[in-house]
């Protein structure tokens, strides 16, 4: 093979290129020392299309959407431009404020149960305990679960009647039992704990590894002098897992409170609007209603919430981390 690519190579003369470097130059499938510009645009060119399809698309179509009054059923010559007068109606429908209250609770309750959850979670597995890398993957297992067959799961879990939860609440004795999902007063509290049942394994997974790179020489010094587990935790542990903490924070809070799929299967949004968030009244007004134009407005009054939001968070945490 040597002696072929030797032969191939142009006379350049043996005395001005070393020989080592003129096998490397004329090595056989070796990719040119100038690749062309366009090489590195097709690699990225079907994620790019992806984002463009189903990004960039969607929220220009929603913008616009937004300033206009649309059914979908009259077709596009049935758009009627109506300026700021989808999100004046938004701000004046007490549905809207409802089921943004609804959104606010849900996540707001759900999301620190599940840090709490998942933060108990990795400092119990980080440790030295039996079957530990079973244990993590059992605990993550419900986060990959299709959202269907949770839901089918947890309905029949909470079944009022023949369900395992109120089976084992009536062997002590209860008599009024909750009726979960079929009770308006119980079905946002059975959503928020089937959530934190399926999102508690993420963060689990997060905290554990931001754990193992917490800076060891401190948990050293701190035991040197004489600090007890309670205070390494609350001067060491927590303040090294703040950025995790706000990472988790943005990422479930966004999530959590665009909840749809678990919604519209298990409660439909019921009993009579008791857990109908913003993402399912969305659904509503644009599917059932046909009222493409306000949903979209709703969408981005949502957005500029939520982003208001986190932006908030993101201030809050800045200087406060830990860092070695």
């Amino acid at each position: 093979m040597q002696t072929q690519s030797t032969a191939l190579a142009p006379s350049t003369g043996p005395d001005d290129v070393p020989e080592p470097a003129r096998r490397r130059e004329h090595r056989p499938g070796r990719a040119p020392s100038d690749p062309k510009p366009h090489v590195g645009w097709l690699f990225i060119a079907p994620n790019l299309l992806g984002v463009l399809a189903f990004t960039f698309i969607p929220l220009i179509s929603v913008i616009l959407l937004s300033f206009t009054e649309w059914d979908l059923v009259s077709g596009f010559g049935g758009i009627r431009f109506v300026g700021l007068g989808n999100f004046l109606a938004v701000l004046k429908d007490p549905s809207f404020w409802h089921a943004m209250v609804l959104t606010i609770v849900y996540a707001g309750v759900a999301v620190p149960l599940t840090l709490v959850v998942g933060l108990a979670l990795a400092l119990a597995l980080n440790r030295d305990v039996p079957a530990r890398g079973l244990l993590r993957a059992a605990f993550f297992v419900p986060y990959i679960v299709n959202i269907v067959a949770i839901g089918m799961t947890w309905q029949m879990l909470l079944d009022p009647s023949a369900g395992v939860m109120n089976q084992f609440l009536g062997m002590f004795g209860l008599e009024h039992l909750p009726q979960w999902f079929a009770s308006s007063r119980w079905a946002l509290p059975a959503l928020i704990l089937v959530t934190v049942w399926a999102q508690a394994g993420y963060a689990n997974l997060i905290y554990l590894s931001a754990l193992q790179d917490a800076p060891a020489q401190l948990y050293e010094a701190a035991q040197i002098d004489g600090a007890g587990r309670w205070r390494a935790f609350r001067t060491i542990t927590l303040p090294a897992l703040l950025p995790t903490t706000i990472f988790l924070l943005v990422t479930l809070f966004v999530g959590i409170s665009q909840t749809f799929g678990m919604i519209a299967l298990i409660t439909n949004g019921g009993p009579g609007d008791s857990t109908t968030t913003l993402s399912f009244y969305m659904y509503q007004t644009s599917f059932q209603f046909y009222r493409f134009g306000y949903a979209s407005a709703v969408g981005l009054v949502t957005f500029i919430g939520i982003f208001a939001i986190m932006l908030i968070m993101w201030r809050a945490q800045r200087g406060r981390a830990l860092h070695d």
